[in-house]
This record gives structure tokens, sequence and C-alpha cells, in this order.
């Protein structure tokens, strides 16, 4: 099979070495059309297929998603019963009352971008209506390590891997330090950090539009944080009258036992970034940005985009948000993730020499390994020789990915794959 060729004449091909089967693949089980070895899926495409590979969808859906391919109407403008019943479903599952306002789009990065916009915009108008210059207001505080998207203003909040910003122009806004829950004396850290977001207030003064943080930094190695610190940002933001944002591209649509991360951290943001396990891109807003009453939300083409989001991915995470809801998959994440927890802190308490800082919050888990060469053969290993798919993140760490409707025993099994490849 030649798959890997022929897109190598014109693609950088630098993933899997699999070619995936989309007919033979199942749940949490890929299976590599060259040679119909299956793996088991702890990546889910970068987290974002909440139900695995071909979820379990009535006859009725797959047909309808046939239908609805054929055309790709523009949702912001042209309106259909489908848009409608997504939104419907979105609503009842993931939805916050004090989040009424959505923006739907194509993309993690488009998310972030368009909640940006919506924060520049409001806090402009804030500054006008007080008297102040309409051109204040166009800088984001963000954290280091954070990963926010590769399109234009998120890549002044990108700061992982120099690779992915370096060359490309970018704003200097401010960036202050993470306190990671397993990097250290927190306290002291969270003291810090807290010092860097006042000064930085202080020192733009009605310049800095919003605070944005991933509750759970994802790619830049599964980084925790203690709700006491959010909460502390959250109340610095409405202090200096910024708008407080939560990019849950990652963490949102169930992965943490609750629909958004936030909820279990004593948290009531402003905007909430979302994509991946939702399957399109968007933003929810509420609260604070109702003080300004011409925002984005109420006047025409101030944040817009063609299609507003797929209707195909829409009728496709209406399917997937149904049976999520129908199985309790999002409480069973926060069991399951307990239980998965334990088992690897047990297994960190018997190689402590391999294994260290075991963190999770539901289905989003990692561990570290000693350095980066021992958790890249880690991986490779565990890949070749067991079977398991996982991805890295940070400097060391290694993050598991698992569907929300991933079964007890591949759970089991991928644990047991894990330990052996410990060695």
């Amino acid at each position: 099979m030649d798959v890997h060729a022929r897109l190598a004449r014109h693609l950088l091909v630098d993933g899997y070495r699999l070619v995936l089967d989309l007919e033979r693949s199942r749940g949490s089980w890929l299976v590599d059309a060259r040679d119909g070895r299956r793996y088991l899926d702890f990546y889910t495409f970068f987290a974002s297929a909440p139900l695995g590979v071909n979820p379990p969808f009535p006859p009725d859906v797959a047909e309808l998603l046939g239908r609805v391919a054929r055309n790709k109407p523009a949702n912001p403008d042209m309106y259909t019963e489908h848009l409608a019943d997504f939104v419907d479903a979105f609503t009842r599952v993931l939805g916050d009352p004090e989040l009424p306002r959505m923006f739907f789009v194509e993309g993690g990065a488009l998310a972030v971008e368009n909640a940006l916009k919506t924060a520049f915009d409001w806090k402009s108008r804030r500054n006008e209506a007080e008297g102040r210059s309409p051109e204040l207001g166009a800088r984001v505080m963000h954290l280091t390590r954070a990963f926010h998207g590769r399109s234009g203003y998120t890549l002044s909040l990108t700061n992982t891997e120099p690779g992915k910003t370096d060359r490309f122009p970018k704003f200097d806004w401010p960036r202050i330090d993470v306190p990671a829950v397993h990097l250290g004396d927190v306290e002291a850290a969270e003291g810090r950090a807290l010092a860097q977001a006042r000064a930085a207030f202080e020192r733009h003064p009605h310049d800095i539009a919003c605070f944005i943080a991933e509750p759970i930094q994802g790619e830049g190695g599964d980084n925790h944080m203690r709700p006491e610190f959010l909460q502390a940002m959250q109340g610095l933001c409405h202090e200096y009258d910024a708008l407080f944002v939560l990019d849950e591209v990652q963490t949102g649509g169930g992965t943490t036992g609750t629909p958004w991360a936030y909820q279990q951290l004593g948290l009531a943001p402003d905007i909430v970034a979302f994509a991946k396990k939702v399957q399109v891109g968007g933003i929810m807003a509420g609260r604070r940005v109702d003080l300004v009453p011409d925002n984005v939300f109420q006047v025409s083409g101030r944040i817009n985009s063609t299609w507003g989001g797929g209707l195909v991915d829409m009728v496709r995470s209406r399917a997937l948000l149904e049976i999520i809801e129908r199985d309790g998959l999002i409480a069973r994440a926060a069991r399951l993730g307990e239980l998965l927890v334990e088992r690897l802190t047990k297994l960190q308490a018997e190689r402590p020499d391999a294994l260290s800082s075991v963190r999770g919050r539901g289905l989003m888990l990692a561990f570290d390994l000693p350095d980066r060469p021992a958790r890249d053969s880690f991986i490779a290993r565990l890949r070749d020789d067991k079977g398991v798919l996982v991805l890295p993140c940070g400097l060391r760490s290694v993050r598991l990915r698992p569907a929300l409707n991933i079964p007890d025993d591949d759970a089991e099994h991928g644990l047991a794959a894990i330990s052996a490849a410990l060695g």
C-alpha cells in the first residue's frame, strides 16, 4: 500500500506509519489497513474523537449525514432545522445558562481568535464609555507553557515549542509564569504569578482586554493549576475590568468528568472557547460581556465566517451528544478517571524510578518519565511492542486521552501495556 509515498509527493508525512482503515476500525481500536494490526487508541485524534472511531450511530443518523453532506450552507445567514437541532442539543448537554451567546466556526484556533476579538471589542467600548481612547484594550494576558493555536492572534499566546511560533510576527503581550501543581512549590509559584499579573495590569492601564488560560494546559505538559490560583486571576480580571476567558478546546466536552473543567474549579468565565470533542469550534459568552450592550453578538458582522461551523460536523456532533447524554458518559468519565489515576498512582509507587507525577481529572490523564529521551522511547515501545497509541506533552510527560465510552476491559488492557512498556 503506497499511501505514504503518494502523500509525500505533496505533503510533509511525518505522522503515524499506519494507514487507518476506516471500515474495520471501531471504538477504541484502530486497524492498520496495511497488515490488519490493531492499536488501542489513547490518542483519539488529539482528543477530538469523543466516542472513538465509527461511533455507534443508528442507521437513520448515518443516512442523514450522507444527505446533509451534499451541501455546505452558510450557517450564519441560511438557517436549517439541522442547525437548530444541533444548537438545542449543545445547549441541553453542554450549555451554561450564564453563557447564552454563541458563535460557531471551524477549528479551535479560530474559536480562540474570536474569543479574543470579542474581548478586544468589549474593552475598547468600555474604555470609550469611560472617556478613554478606544484604541486601548489591545493586549491579552496569558501563561507560559500555553498552547492556544497557530492562527494570527493565537501565535502571540502559544509558547510550547519554538518551532511552532518562531519567525512569525507576534505581539508582545504580557505573559506570566504558570504555577503548575506538579512543578514545585506551588503556593510560592502562585504568589509570583499573581504579582506578575498585577504588575502587568498596572504597567498597561486600561489596555489589557482579557486574561486567557487553559484550565489544564494540554500540550504544555498537562499542567494542572489549583482552583485558588485561577479564582484569584478571575478576581484580578474583575478588579482591572478585563474579561476572564477560558480555552476549553481540549478540556471541554466532558473529558474531565463535567461538561467543562471550569465547573469543577469554582470559576465563572465570561467567554469559553471550545472545539475538539464538540466536533465544531466556537465560543460561549455572557456574564460581563453583556455589560456592553453593543457587543459583538449584537452588531451584525463584527464576528462571522462563511460557514459558521460546518453543518455536517454539527449533525455528527448532535448525534454524539445524544449518545453521551443517553449513556451518562460524562459522569462515567469522572468515575473511570478516578480509577485510572488510582491504578497509575499504584504503578508509580511500584516504579518510582520510571514513573512520576501521575495526575488527572476525568479522562484527561498524564504522568512523567525521567527525561525526554526516556519518554520518547517509552511511547515508541508502547506503540510498536504493545500496540497502544499515546501522546507526548511538555518536556517529559505522557498524556492519555481515551474515548469517553472506552470499555473497562480496554482501559485495563491499556494500563497493563503501560506497566509492561516501562520495562
